[in-house]
Formats: structure tokens, C-alpha cells, sequence
């Protein structure tokens, strides 16, 4: 297997995370066009969605072993500019802050174990494929 150069891992992280980022601003603006704003959807969609992927695309690769150049590619470009720790954390805080207490613990469990739940869904139906 080639190493890959400084340079090629640069470029493999700026353009998956250039296409992670514009996946991203596009779950949001369809969030905030077609879903209420009670949530912050667009960022429990993309959490849940990159859970699901993450989970789903190491199930079926797996077996075959991850290139390097996937991997940064994809987990780290990709779904690491898709997905977003820090937006879910400020919008609980927000939630926090308004007083909202049964929305702030539904936000916690749905980014938190819906997360978790669709990881191993993803990795068991790879599997099974």
C-alpha cells in the first residue's frame, strides 16, 4: 500500500470537508424551511444521519480493511464536518437558557442515544448485507 504524502492528506481532508460542510448547510436549510422550529433539526439531523453512515460504511468495510486515504476522506473530511459536537452543545445550552427543560432533555436523549442506536443499526445492517 503507498503512503500517502502530506500534501495528498491535506487535499483529501479539504475536499471531504469542503463536501461535509456544503451537505451540512443543505440539511440545515431544509430543516429551517420544511421542520418547526421547537428543535434544533438541522443539527439532530445531520448527528443522527452521520451516526448512521459512520456506523453503516465501517460495517461493510470492514471486512475489506479501510485505505488510509478513505478514512480521511471520509470519517475525518466528510462526516467530520457534516456532523457537529459543538453546534449540539450551544443549542442545548440555548434550550437550557430559555427555561425549555422537557426539550432540552429530549434534545440530550435523541442527539445522544438516537446517536449511539443508529451507529450499531448501521454497522448491524451493513453486516447483514
Amino acid at each position: 500500500m503507498e503512503k500517502l504524502t502530506f500534501l495528498h492528506k491535506i487535499l483529501l481532508l479539504s475536499l471531504g470537508g469542503t463536501t461535509g460542510t456544503l451537505l451540512r448547510y443543505f440539511v440545515y436549510q431544509f430543516a429551517d424551511t420544511y421542520l418547526n422550529k421547537v428543535l434544533p433539526w438541522g443539527t439532530l439531523l445531520v448527528n443522527l444521519t452521520g451516526s448512521f453512515a459512520i456506523g453503516f460504511i465501517w460495517g461493510l468495510l470492514e471486512k475489506t480493511g479501510l485505505p488510509p486515504a478513505f478514512r480521511l476522506f471520509v470519517f475525518i473530511g466528510i462526516l467530520g464536518s457534516f456532523t457537529t459536537f459543538s453546534t449540539f452543545a450551544f443549542d442545548s445550552y440555548n434550550l437550557l437558557h430559555q427555561g425549555a427543560y422537557k426539550l432540552l432533555l429530549l434534545n440530550l436523549t435523541l442527539q445522544n442515544i438516537g446517536g449511539l442506536t443508529l451507529c450499531v443499526f448501521g454497522i448491524y445492517l451493513a453486516k447483514i448485507i
